[in-house]
């Protein structure tokens, strides 16, 4: 751990990279009572800057579960809340929805082999309204995910030939799969107070009541998804079966007519892992809630992962988290590693796409993900047009995983901070508390130059 994350979180508060704010306040005064008048410059044209951070409190696990499904949560582990999954906006101003992901989970190596850890397995994915103001986000409500007889979903994975094996917090005690298990990651707010849900594992849409109670769970054709506790519809493409362990649906939004945009994480394993670790070709797709199906799916290529983040050069890092409304035709499609991240303007087109094509087919050659010339192989991809590079705004956090767009040219991040959690056998302490990574939940305004909204 840095010595920074060490420091008491009050103290890390009170920092401006490190360095605290009277400090700086100190140097900036003394620089103008000196007298001495600055260089004159030419004027610079407006760039994107941060305009307000605010930290979400800190809240025991086990107190926030417990507020929700009394006596769900014995012991958290000293692990705090964390709702970086997705952002969304209310309907006051300074006021969002947010998403917990399946809850603290990581990786611990056995043997040479890693497995999957979940820290306080009963955990309970939920939707949580919280305010922003000044420096402080806090939580007004929350709602927990239910099944159609009430009971907690679970953030614990779905099927053993699919999911990844679940263990405890130390990866010595195998935990069971539940069918009903959600690893939530998009969320969006429909205008008659229900919510629409992506997840991970199946991949998988869930329609929600605005009481939390799973409605409908759409599935890729041929998941086959058993001894789920609600409906479960496949209705979705059946290629999506190939999707990347942790790498299913990631983002998704409401477009103002009503239809969903949802879009794959990273590309498809088609025809297999090496062509799909490689690939910068992803896939959005448009479903229609009212007909109940895909009505279109649309190719989007990444930029090279040197652009997105120029420290990163391994292409598998490049992931899709976030997708933000402008009309009935745009969306804003995110493309980030875990440091950095970049913002583009998408148009999308009348038609399907390429739903129902060749490139929904496994057994196409080449497949979809290993095309690099996505024109010359006449697949319409998507144009794109840069609306801004985080990486280059001083003060935005990594792991940005929701965008929302706030007035006409603010935009709120919310970053994902893991609940405090890291991989290894070192997240613990020898009394099974956790080892906080020290990273915050944050919020953080940015201002654009120009409107994106008229």
């Amino acid at each position: 751990m840095s010595p920074y994350a060490q420091l008491p979180r009050p103290l890390r508060r009170s920092l401006v990279f490190g360095v605290p704010i009277a400090l700086v306040t100190a140097i900036a005064v003394a620089a103008t009572a000196s007298g001495t008048s600055p260089a004159p410059s030419k004027p610079r044209a407006a760039a994107p800057e941060v305009v307000g951070t605010a930290v979400l409190d800190e809240i025991p696990l086990a107190k926030f579960s417990n507020s929700l499904i009394p006596n769900s949560v014995a012991n958290d582990r000293g692990v705090h809340l964390g709702i970086g999954s997705d952002m969304f906006p209310a309907d006051r101003k300074g006021e969002f929805w947010a998403l917990t992901d399946r809850g603290p989970n990581g990786q611990i190596k056995v043997d040479g082999v890693k497995r999957r850890t979940f820290a306080v397995p009963e955990f309970n994915p939920a939707i949580v309204r919280v305010r922003v103001a000044g420096e402080r986000v806090s939580v007004l409500r929350a709602i927990p995910i239910t099944t159609a007889s009430g009971k907690p979903v679970t953030g614990l994975p779905n099927q053993a030939a699919r999911d990844e094996a679940p263990y405890n917090f130390n990866a010595t005690t195998p935990l069971a799969f539940n069918p009903s298990g959600l690893d939530t990651e998009g969320m969006a707010r429909a205008a008659d107070g229900s919510f629409w849900l992506v997840d991970e594992y199946g991949p998988s849409l869930i329609h929600v009541s605005a009481r939390g109670k799973v409605l409908t769970r759409y599935v890729p054709e041929g998941l086959k998804l058993q001894g789920a506790d609600y409906p479960v519809v496949e209705a979705l493409p059946g290629i999506l079966l190939k999707r990347k362990l942790n790498r299913g649906f990631e983002a998704l939004t409401v477009l103002p007519g009503g239809d969903l945009v949802l879009a794959v994480q990273s590309p498809l394993l088609v025809p297999d892992a090496t062509a799909g670790e490689s690939s910068r070709n992803v896939r959005l797709l448009r479903f229609s809630p009212e007909e109940g199906e895909v009505t279109a799916e649309y190719s989007y290529q990444f930029d090279p992962v040197h652009v997105v983040d120029p420290s990163e050069t391994d292409t598998s890092e490049l992931k899709l988290s976030s997708l933000v409304p402008v009309d009935d035709d745009t969306v804003l499609v995110q493309e980030r590693t875990d440091k950095s991240s970049r913002l583009h303007r998408v148009t999308l087109p009348s038609g399907e796409g390429i739903l129902g094509s060749r490139w929904d087919d496994p057994a196409t050659s080449p497949s979809y993900e290993q095309v690099e010339d996505l024109a010359a192989a006449d697949v319409p991809v998507l144009a794109k047009e840069l609306v801004v590079d985080f990486g280059k705004v001083p003060g935005v956090p990594g792991k940005i995983e929701g965008i929302a767009l706030v007035g006409r040219n603010t935009l709120a991040l919310i970053n994902d901070n893991d609940f405090g959690m890291s991989d290894g056998a070192q997240a613990f302490d020898e009394q099974g508390r956790l080892v906080d990574s020290g990273v915050d939940t944050r919020v953080t305004h940015v201002k654009l130059p120009r409107p994106l909204r008229g």
